[in-house]
């Protein structure tokens, strides 16, 4: 499903945009179909997009997983990366004012029955973007009871079927935590909803590898190929008892962890500062790495 954008896709100045199946859309406008496979039973991937300086941010890591989580979905993603990254730049340029973005890139199954089975229509692919908000330079998690399948079939894809993580960031809020992670089923960490975790071990650092059933994180990627940290088994207790220890995501750079299940970590070390910084510098000097 390979679509172009066309003349007509033009709306009223100061309306922002939301392209989906090759046209732009007011995003007030902008719909998907009731019996949508995405929306009937969360059959679809994602990728999420941070703008640096309103310029989308390693826009070619992001479209490599995305096509990676289509492949591993069964969803043949025919759109090719040209169309995706013009729908990009222009839902990007139609947000007035300088504030940086959270850009959404979203495939599903299309039109299907309403139940398991698809039906063999085509994708729906959209582009959206809001607000990218702001980061507090700490979070509190909580480990949640429920442990992630390393051997189940959605391992390692990004996945529209974002319920669990809903319940499991609720459960964290309440108490009094910003993000929840989760074990695996051996007892080994593994990730938090929307973030990799990172563990400061004598004076190294470590995270898990994706065969503990982890997503493959673009920032975790950076870290790794910059030499920065390793891949290592790291058990749920030991995770408990950490002293150092920070989040990574499209957002969050190096966020250290300030206390796990309630129990306060000391103030973040260099080697997190300097994954920080690193990271920082990346953004600020490298569109697409």
């Amino acid at each position: 499903m390979t679509s172009g954008m066309t003349g007509t896709d033009v709306a009223p100045p100061g309306r922002s945009l939301v392209w989906c199946n090759g046209r732009l859309h007011a995003a007030d406008e902008a719909t998907v179909a009731f019996d949508d496979h995405g929306f009937v039973v969360g059959d679809g991937v994602f990728e999420t997009v941070a703008t640096v300086a309103r310029t989308p941010f390693a826009v070619g890591r992001h479209l490599d997983r995305l096509r990676r989580s289509a492949a591993g979905l069964r969803l043949e993603l025919t759109t090719d990366d040209a169309t995706l990254r013009a729908a990009i730049d222009a839902v990007v340029a139609s947000h007035p004012g300088g504030e940086e973005l959270r850009i959404r890139i979203t495939v599903t199954a299309g039109r299907s029955p309403l139940g398991s089975r698809r039906g063999d229509g085509p994708l729906t692919v959209v582009v959206a973007a809001g607000p990218l908000g702001t980061v507090a330079p700490t979070a509190a998690v909580a480990v949640v009871p429920w442990t992630r399948n390393e051997h189940g079939a959605l391992t390692g894809l990004k996945t529209t079927s974002y319920a669990e993580n809903v319940l499991a960031l609720d459960r964290a809020q309440r108490a009094h935590a910003d993000e929840a992670i989760f074990a695996n089923t051996a007892g080994e960490l593994c990730e938090g909803t929307g973030s990799n975790v990172f563990v400061v071990h004598h004076d190294e650092v470590v995270t898990p590898p994706l065969s503990s059933g982890c997503l493959a994180g673009v920032t975790r990627a950076l870290v790794l190929e910059a030499g920065l940290a390793v891949e290592r088994t790291i058990a749920i207790g030991e995770f408990r008892h950490a002293q150092e220890a920070f989040l990574t995501s499209t957002s969050r750079l190096g966020q250290p962890i300030a206390a796990i299940d309630g129990r306060p970590l000391p103030p973040a070390g260099p080697r997190t500062a300097a994954i920080a910084a690193y990271l920082r510098t990346l953004l600020a000097t490298t569109v697409d790495p």
